[in-house]
């Protein structure tokens, strides 16, 4: 039927021209399902590759950081020093040390457990034995993202050049800084972007967050003071095993101080964007 050349359906034309429509491409209801499905695995995606992305551009920020030669970041600098006195390879001890930080996490979370398990209510139990179930997984998924995290910071290291004052060449001060500052800012913006996939946590992340939720303390305070406990043993290892500071330096303050305000500052600028795209609950 037309009304002169716009072509108008009876209902039972309509009828039948949704039948056919649908049985090509499917009814709305499946196109939907069909939209929502790639959507989905469209945001999946991004958050796959944000993970990654924030993974390796941390793993270069605390590479810079070792090559500025001004101090390391807190969280590494016990693996440095000891690297360093023992000539060790810098990605292998990080591992060590970050197996240790699972071992610790899983120890804490033990004892979380059990004081809620003393104090908790009876009727939250089921929902606790799966808490702890993805907790203990998210733990033991620590160790294999170490050892691939570890490899990146050895990748970059055989990469970068040592800007360090025992270097030949590249040696001049405002340049250290330089680097020092880039170091800061990629470590700002991985920990930024990998923590927000909320995926699995970095072992020096996961450590500070275990020690929190044991103790009752914000993650803020916690941080402050592992930051403050790891260069307390950078300090002992360096006086005592080579009589002079190894890893610890302007570079090491700035990096407690700047960090934080990077990533406060990342998340301001891009933090909403990102988890809109993947697609991340908040």
């Amino acid at each position: 039927m037309k009304v002169g050349k716009i072509p108008v359906l009876e209902i039972g034309e309509r009828w039948y021209y949704n039948e056919k429509i649908w049985a090509q491409n499917g009814s709305p209801d499946s196109l939907l399902q069909k939209e929502d499905g790639t959507f989905m695995k469209k945001q999946e995606a991004y958050r796959v590759g944000f993970y990654i992305l924030g993974l390796l551009i941390l793993a270069m920020g605390l590479t810079l950081n070792t090559k500025a030669g001004l101090g390391v970041s807190p969280i590494i600098s016990v693996s440095y020093s000891i690297s360093t006195i023992f000539h060790l390879n810098f990605g292998d001890m990080t591992l060590m040390l970050y197996s240790l930080f699972v071992v610790a996490e899983l120890f804490l979370h033990r004892i979380r457990e059990k004081r809620r398990g003393v104090y908790g209510d009876e009727a939250l139990a089921p929902a606790r034995k799966k808490d702890k179930k993805l907790i203990l997984l998210m733990d033991i998924l620590q160790i294999p993202l170490s050892l691939v995290f570890t490899r990146f910071l050895n990748v970059f290291g055989s990469l970068l050049p040592d800007f360090s004052p025992d270097t030949e060449g590249l040696q001049k001060l405002p340049l250290r800084l330089l680097v020092l500052i880039l170091a800061i800012i990629f470590t700002g913006v991985g920990v930024s972007m990998s923590l927000s996939m909320r995926i699995v946590p970095n072992p020096g992340d996961g450590i500070v967050q275990a020690i929190a939720d044991c103790i009752h303390k914000n993650v803020g305070f916690t941080k402050n003071c592992f930051d403050l406990f790891n260069i307390t043993v950078t300090i002992i290892l360096g006086l005592t095993l080579a009589g002079h500071l190894v890893g610890i330096g302007i570079g090491t303050v700035l990096a407690v101080i700047g960090v934080g305000r990077i990533i406060a500052l990342f998340q301001h600028l891009a933090g909403e964007k990102i988890v809109e795209l993947s697609g991340v609950e908040i």
